[in-house]
């Protein structure tokens, strides 16, 4: 077996914690999580609303993929981390569609859960697969 190749990206969000932005291996590549951050200023605040904590997600793990040299059509696999669930499933649901053609979308799982870092509303995270 190939040795993990850890990706870090002066381009995606900051880290909030110790770990890699993608870690990769025989072509399987898994994408760490990723808050409402702003890639450029992590100081700034989190947008407001599921909504827009949901767009700024995706947009920031598409920057990942983009500089592992991938794109969302080599994702096979998501999970949704969401801190309240009820009132925000169908909204965060909305925009997460918006990313991926009709039909196509990966396997996924979406959890609610009690607390995210900076009291974000929505985190992601991916697996994906080079071609």
């Amino acid at each position: 077996m190939a040795l993990p190749i850890f990706h870090n990206f002066s381009a995606a969000p900051k880290h909030v914690a110790p770990f890699s932005h993608a870690v990769e291996c025989e072509g399987w590549v898994q994408l760490t999580g990723q808050m409402p951050t702003d890639p450029e200023d992590d100081t700034k605040p989190l947008p407001n609303g599921i909504k827009a904590q949901t767009r700024r997600v995706m947009d920031n793990l598409v920057i990942v993929l983009n500089e592992a040299g991938l794109g969302l059509k080599n994702v096979l696999s998501v999970r949704v981390f969401i801190t309240d669930f009820k009132r925000d499933y169908d909204s965060m649901n909305e925009v997460y569609k918006t990313y991926f053609p009709e039909h196509r979308f990966p396997a996924r799982t979406c959890i609610g859960v009690t607390g995210l870092a900076r009291d974000a509303l929505v985190e992601i995270d991916m697996v994906a697969k080079r071609s």
